[in-house]
């Protein structure tokens, strides 16, 4: 029954066990069952299974059956002394030695996310010499996706397509027929920018070159969206105001250390928007109906806020912003403004008709509203790009950082004005 599961479905019941259960489960499997079952797994209940077993163990019956970039993935996630003893314990020492490459690589680079398991044939060999090195390469790989030619010094030159392999004379040299036009990233390439190519060129698989050129690995589509999926975890974590990468299975002092920092935030800005209330308290005497509307504008102003910082990660993540920051600020500000204007007349004439408020009381309200939703929408377009150029993440903008600051600004806002239109 589970020669016949997918190993993502393994995965699943997998973590449904206890310990007992999961070393019951492992022992029914296959090396190739398990190493792949194992990748599909959450990556702390990877790293706590995997601490029963020995070095030898994991060398043995994991590290072997996969390939060097999810090897050096897992060895990873180990402790440093026990990542030594399980390299020692491999007895394929290219297999050993392309994952020790692949550890030197920062993760969030296209070193990190390269596999060095490839096909490549040297540009001066004969179709048929081609197609022998090929099968000796290809047995070590599961999928062959692509075909790179190379020359002498292992520079990429480009790639050999099925098509040409099938329909070429077995005497034809790969040089003759070899297609020169391969996009390729760099080892120390950035993995979002990876990515970004891949999905601009709909690449299934990229070829990776150190800084001379020389062929290095591959990227398939599947790393990158693996690479894609931890970082909108990570993304959406920063965006609800927790400070590191935490699930449901984390214990509960890691769980606190992550959400407690912001928290910490919110309270401070709760603060200060307490004592800007406490400055204005004499308007509030002269003015009792302007206290009701603070909630208004101040979760007004954080709502715009993070509206606008939304739109600006999002085209930032993407790609597609534009070096324009002039013209992405004013267009923010054209579409805030429009907004404002509607809610302004909205809250204007509920004011005006329904509360029966005074004429210039109303006024201020809308008034105030509208600037402050101009204000939010500015700090929300300028705060993104600002930490973006200085190499932070921008998915911080759109959490409780533009939130608290936007509520403080708003009221401040809110009672100047009201402060010289109502001359109090």
């Amino acid at each position: 029954m589970i020669a016949e599961m997918e190993a993502v479905d393994i995965a699943e019941f997998f973590e449904s066990l206890d310990t007992d259960g999961q070393t019951f489960l492992y022992d029914l499997m296959t090396n190739e069952q398990s190493a792949e079952m194992l990748l599909e797994i959450d990556e702390d209940k990877r790293k706590k299974f995997l601490s029963t077993l020995s070095s030898k163990e994991i060398a043995d019956e994991i590290i072997n059956e996969i390939d060097s970039d999810d090897a050096a993935d897992i060895i990873a996630e180990l402790p440093e002394h026990k990542q030594d003893e399980i390299i020692q314990h491999l007895d394929d020492v290219e297999h050993a030695q392309n994952i020790v490459d692949l550890l030197r690589y920062d993760e969030d680079t296209a070193g990190g996310l390269m596999a060095t398991e490839l096909v490549k044939v040297n540009q001066d060999l004969s179709i048929i010499s081609a197609v022998k090195e090929m099968r000796k390469q290809a047995e070590e790989m599961e999928e062959v996706y692509s075909i790179y030619v190379v020359d002498n010094s292992d520079k990429l030159l480009g790639t050999l397509s099925l098509k040409k392999l099938l329909t070429t004379s077995s005497s034809t040299r790969v040089s003759d027929v070899f297609n020169s036009k391969v996009r390729s990233v760099k080892d120390s390439e950035e993995a979002e920018e990876v990515a970004r190519q891949m999905q601009k060129y709909d690449l299934f698989e990229v070829p990776v070159i150190d800084s001379l050129g020389k062929l290095v690995g591959r990227i398939t589509i599947d790393d990158v969206m693996d690479f894609v999926k931890e970082e909108t975890e990570k993304d959406y974590q920063l965006a609800s105001g927790i400070s590191s990468d935490i699930d449901n299975t984390d214990n509960i002092f890691n769980m606190t250390k992550a959400r407690l920092p912001w928290l910490f935030i919110g309270m401070v800005g709760g603060l200060i928007g307490s004592r800007v209330l406490q400055g204005n308290e004499s308007a509030l005497q002269n003015v009792p109906a302007l206290m009701f509307f603070v909630p208004l504008i101040a979760a007004t102003a954080g709502n715009i806020g993070v509206q606008a910082s939304a739109i600006i990660v999002q085209g930032l993540a993407n790609n597609t912003l534009g070096k324009d920051t002039f013209r992405t600020l004013a267009k923010e500000i054209s579409v805030s403004a429009a907004s404002g204007m509607i809610l302004s007349l909205i809250i204007f004439a509920f004011n005006l008709l329904i509360n029966h408020q005074d004429f210039t009381i109303s006024m201020t309200i809308s008034i105030s509203l509208l600037a402050v939703i101009l204000v939010a929408a500015v700090i929300g377009t300028i705060v993104p790009i600002i930490l973006d150029k200085n190499k932070i993440d921008p998915a911080i903008a759109t959490g409780p950082f533009i939130t608290t600051s936007n509520d403080i600004l708003g009221v401040l806002i809110y009672f100047s004005i009201a402060k010289m239109m109502l001359h109090i």
